[in-house]
């Protein structure tokens, strides 16, 4: 009886043992992003896109150096105080080895102290704002969506004209006010000035006054007039067109948005911008695999955030492939100055502040009659090498 009560622990011990190194085995990965709230529908792109890039990267396999990748998922809700609680919760409750998100500027910008608190990696994607990369940046942050920098400097080519007066409406919140900050710097010696800041609540949906406001501070200027939108989620800006700002002259211009926003472009023919991704322009691999295999399993195309999220999974397991594993140290080692394809092409951590550098696209707004949204037909790709993005950390 001794002996078979014997075995029947050492058993036990051997099954617990065998489950603790199993789930020592796995990499956990927390998506914190708001999953609720105005940026829902960004979101649940990037929750998409970042299963793709994890299942693409590793060949269907959802392993990394023979571990298992976990992804858990906490909702921020467009809230900083929730986002920060929840990160929090994702590396101190859940022991993740990496976290990713979140959608808002304003909830990135509360996170970012709680990845130098526990000293694990956030890769930030998509929230755009400049200071997630620069005054608020710390050593444990990496970003693969675009720069409020990335999206001035793209779009600055393509409106940055002599004679050209620009008044712009945006979201008043970091992603707004960093965008138009960011934009006024890159169209300094184009020719093209801002005349006009106009700020508004991120759930506004009446723009009459705005509107007003814009009119008045352009309609008399000389040459080219432009208003020149921020905006992410709902409220729909572009009824400005309904109030005829043509009667004074004045154009409307945006950059790329998802493909239910693209909508509203149908109005504007012949707008021009530059955009983060549209499923047409990138001819890569990786591209060609992640439209394929939306269409097959969603019967759609793969939209804007669906592009970013598919690109920080690659960069995830890529990174943990180069430092040969999860610790923390050895991971940012192997970031800075990691370059990873993605459906945009190539991206490159940047050493100095962790910025993913890849390229955006000046488009054209055509209109097919046979599709829902406008399409931003490519003018010209916008490399890296052409873009002098800043470096505004403190590092």
């Amino acid at each position: 009886m001794k002996s078979i009560l014997r075995l029947v622990v050492t058993a036990a011990f051997a099954l617990a043992a065998g489950s603790a190194f199993s789930q020592a085995k796995e990499i956990k990965i927390a998506h914190v992003y708001d999953k609720t709230g105005p940026l829902e529908a960004y979101a649940k792109q990037t929750q998409v896109g970042l299963m793709l890039g994890l299942e693409y990267a590793t060949g269907g396999k959802m392993e990394v150096l023979g571990r298992k990748l976990v992804v858990i998922e906490k909702d921020s809700q467009f809230k900083p105080d929730v986002g920060k609680a929840q990160l929090a919760a994702a590396y101190g409750d859940d022991k993740v080895d990496i976290a990713v998100g979140p959608t808002g500027s304003g909830v990135a910008l509360a996170m970012l102290p709680v990845a130098e608190e526990y000293k694990k990696i956030l890769l930030v994607e998509p929230a755009v704002a400049d200071s997630i990369t620069g005054d608020r940046w710390n050593r444990y942050i990496f970003r693969t969506g675009r720069s409020s920098s990335q999206d001035a400097i793209s779009n600055a080519v393509a409106l940055g004209k002599a004679n050209t007066s620009i008044a712009t409406l945006a979201q008043d919140y970091a992603f707004g006010r960093d965008g138009v900050k960011a934009f006024k710097e890159a169209l300094a010696g184009t020719g093209a000035n801002i005349v006009h800041e106009e700020y508004a609540p991120v759930a506004t949906t009446d723009f009459t006054a705005p509107a007003e406001r814009l009119f008045n501070a352009l309609k008399d200027k000389p040459g080219r007039k432009v208003i020149f939108i921020f905006w992410a989620g709902g409220g729909n800006p572009f009824k400005l067109a309904e109030l005829n700002p043509g009667r004074f002259g004045i154009e409307i211009a945006s950059g790329g948005n998802i493909l239910p926003a693209l909508a509203a472009y149908k109005a504007l023919p012949g707008m021009e911008g530059a955009t983060y991704y549209y499923y047409e322009i990138p001819q890569n691999p990786v591209n060609k695999w992640l439209v394929a295999e939306h269409y097959r399993r969603f019967k759609s195309p793969p939209d804007f955030f669906t592009a970013g999220g598919m690109s920080a999974g690659i960069a995830i397991v890529e990174a943990i492939k180069k430092a040969g594993g999860t610790d923390t140290e050895k991971l940012i080692a192997a970031m800075e100055g990691l370059s990873f394809e993605t459906p945009k092409g190539k991206m490159t951590f940047r050493k100095e502040d962790h910025q993913a550098m890849q390229s955006m696209y000046h488009f054209k707004i055509r209109v097919d009659p046979g599709l829902d949204w406008a399409v931003p037909q490519l003018v010209r790709e916008i490399k890296p090498e052409d873009m002098k993005v800043p470096i505004r950390n403190k590092r």
